[in-house]
């Protein structure tokens, strides 16, 4: 297939792009930087409103990745209004070009996330037929999710994957733990009672390839391990990995101070128990469902 992958450049685009240059495609990248002639890439403005359908013609495939990243620094309102704005105009921007195609693709996966079932949540377990929850993350997803609707209404199959925490030692996720826990320093993070729902890269990518590849998938699918682990089991699995102890809990005023309330309470103290059921449901198999297992692999 020729797939268009937008964030191309960044930690899931480069690896996924190179996975599926592997497997036979052709991957086209979606850059706001200039093209020379004979790149595999296109170039595009989202913030200006500017993607040439021309350009796109004989895309088999679309997978979107870029947006503004969420969890590199504190929350402004300038900065929450950046990320809200990116993510919601690129990605209708690409859904609508894509959609008014002669020959439009027949699939595009939206990269979505856990937030969108809130941060409020417990140990209860969500599957994707639960509903919305509430606050910043939770809302910039929903309204993502819905800028995907004109390619959906084009007749394109539309994949919304919600992602947990993609973890590799490449990726912010494990970039901010590791020195710590390193030193021996790593320990819970305030009660370490709140659920972390994870992917480890590889299946993430692989999932992507089930989904490009499954025509009966549409709509919303949880993308991450079906064994989530609360902050504590984190802690203890990746101290384990390590060889280290993980015995230094974290206050959480110094986590609020550090990174702000908002930030903090969403994506450091939230809690999703999220269940990949309908990727189980269809038969996908994970390498990593267990997170020691899992950091060890990739670790060691």
């Amino acid at each position: 297939m020729k797939i268009l992958v937008s964030g191309a450049s960044g930690f899931i685009g480069s690896a996924l792009s190179n996975k599926l240059v592997l497997s036979g495609h052709r991957v086209i990248s979606l850059t706001r930087q200039p093209v020379s002639a004979g790149q595999d890439a296109v170039n595009w403005d989202p913030a200006g409103g500017r993607l040439e359908g021309r350009d796109l013609v004989g895309i088999d495939a679309v997978v979107h990745l870029a947006g503004e990243s969420i969890g590199d620094h504190r929350w402004t309102e300038s900065r929450k209004a950046r990320v809200l704005d990116s993510r919601v105009r690129g990605t209708h921007l690409l859904a609508k070009t894509i959609a008014g195609l002669d020959a439009p693709p027949e699939v595009m996966v939206s990269q979505s996330g856990t937030h969108y079932y809130g941060f409020e949540n417990g140990d209860e377990e969500l599957t994707e037929d639960s509903p919305p929850g509430s606050g910043f993350l939770a809302t910039v997803i929903d309204h993502s999710e819905t800028a995907t609707e004109p390619a959906e209404k084009a007749g394109i199959r539309v994949v919304r994957t919600r992602s947990g925490a993609v973890l590799d030692p490449s990726g912010l996720a494990l970039q901010r733990s590791l020195p710590f826990f390193k030193l021996g320093l790593g320990g819970k993070v305030g009660s370490g009672r709140q659920y972390l729902s994870w992917i480890s890269l590889r299946d993430w990518i692989a999932a992507a390839e089930f989904l490009l590849e499954r025509q009966e998938i549409a709509g919303p699918v949880n993308v991450s391990s079906p064994n989530p682990v609360t902050n504590a089991e984190f802690t203890r699995a990746l101290g384990s990995a390590l060889g280290r102890p993980a015995f230094m809990p974290v206050p959480s005023l110094a986590i609020k101070l550090l990174f702000g309330a908002e930030l903090a309470e969403e994506m450091i103290f939230g809690s999703q128990r999220v269940i990949p059921k309908r990727l189980q449901d269809a038969g996908f198999e994970f390498s990593d469902p267990e997170l020691e297992t899992a950091l060890r692999g990739m670790l060691n």
